[in-house]
């Protein structure tokens, strides 16, 4: 592949640079379910604020998801944006595991292929690839690499990709140019999200100061 080396070298130098970032932070693989749901469209401060109000009401468990009100649900997660859809989300996303899987997340994630899986999870209400991945990399702990907006604003700076490149295309070069590891997906798609946030922002990029600035 044309640019698997430089991809690799990108990986290789946010790892030095950053070392283990310990991401995504969350107690349980459900908590893990829960946030990648109500990140879409906000920051992660959002999310950390209506997951604690979903622990204070006893709802942060499938079970308890699924039976609650969901005006009541939609007040707790406010702070994540968007609360209504989500709310719908959350309950239509924790509905399917109690149908297929007794709210039981082991029991889908050793049910099927990742493709499978995949399938699955997209066919949830709600659920689009990136939380799908999300979801799959770091509560079920498959070698699912996760594309997402800075992956694309860093490659196609790095002329890898345009920053318009479909999805799937880039999460295919991607888990092509680098060793199909768990630690190091997880590791590569947290460390693109730091150097995002910290230096290539949208506008007025920290170019000289950014770890990559040599490549």
């Amino acid at each position: 592949m044309k640019f698997s080396g430089k991809i690799e070298k990108i990986r290789q130098t946010l790892f030095e640079y950053y070392g283990s970032l310990n991401w995504w932070p969350a107690d349980t693989p459900f908590e893990v379910c829960v946030g990648a749901i109500l990140t879409q469209n906000t920051a992660w401060s959002n999310v950390e604020k209506a997951i604690e109000n979903l622990k204070k009401g006893n709802l942060l468990s499938c079970e308890a998801i699924c039976n609650a009100d969901i005006n009541f649900l939609a007040e707790l997660i406010k702070p994540s944006g968007y609360f209504n859809q989500k709310a719908k989300k959350l309950k239509a996303f924790c509905e399917f595991f109690k149908e297929g899987f007794n709210c039981n997340l082991d029991s889908f994630f050793n049910s099927a292929s990742i493709e499978k899986l995949r399938e699955k999870l997209l066919s949830i209400w709600g659920i689009g690839k990136e939380t799908a991945d999300s979801i799959l990399l770091y509560a079920g702990e498959k070698p699912v690499f996760v594309v997402d907006a800075y992956t694309k604003r860093i490659f196609s700076r790095h002329g890898i990709c345009e920053e318009n490149i479909d999805y799937d295309e880039l999460k295919s070069i991607v888990e092509a140019s680098i060793q199909q590891n768990v630690d190091f997906y997880n590791e590569f798609h947290a460390s693109l999200v730091y150097v995002g946030k910290d230096f290539c922002k949208k506008k007025n990029p920290l170019c000289d100061k950014c770890p990559l600035k040599d490549l």
